[in-house]
């Protein structure tokens, strides 16, 4: 099955660190863009961090300088390390995938950040 697999999420203290990972299967990860979007309640999903096959990389105003996206090709998989965490980034946050137009979901992994 093609299908990508969030875990890391939970709950951290404002200031706080968490790493989150996404495990991709089913695809030629090589190939693929990245990204990790978040979503809370009653708003918008919104893009985090992205980062292509050649490792360019792409971030949120509100993430610079606090969050870095990175990938291992060799183990398919992509992580979001993100630092200093305050309570606006508590969202639930999801693992994407893009080749072209074709993009695939992860299920999602919460992140809740106390004040």
């Amino acid at each position: 099955q093609v299908q990508l697999v969030e875990s890391g999420g939970g709950l951290v203290q404002a200031g706080g660190s968490l790493r989150l990972s996404c495990a991709a299967s089913g695809i030629i990860f090589r190939f693929m863009t990245m990204g990790w979007y978040r979503q809370a309640p009653g708003k918008q999903r919104e893009l985090v961090a992205l980062i292509t096959n050649a490792g360019s990389t792409n971030y949120a105003d509100s993430v610079k300088g606090r969050f870095t996206i990175s990938r291992d090709n060799a183990k398919s998989t992509v992580y979001l390390q993100m630092n200093n965490l305050k309570p606006e980034d508590t969202a639930v946050y999801y693992c994407n995938s893009r080749l072209g137009g074709n993009d695939l979901w992860g299920q999602g992994t919460q992140v809740t950040v106390s004040s």
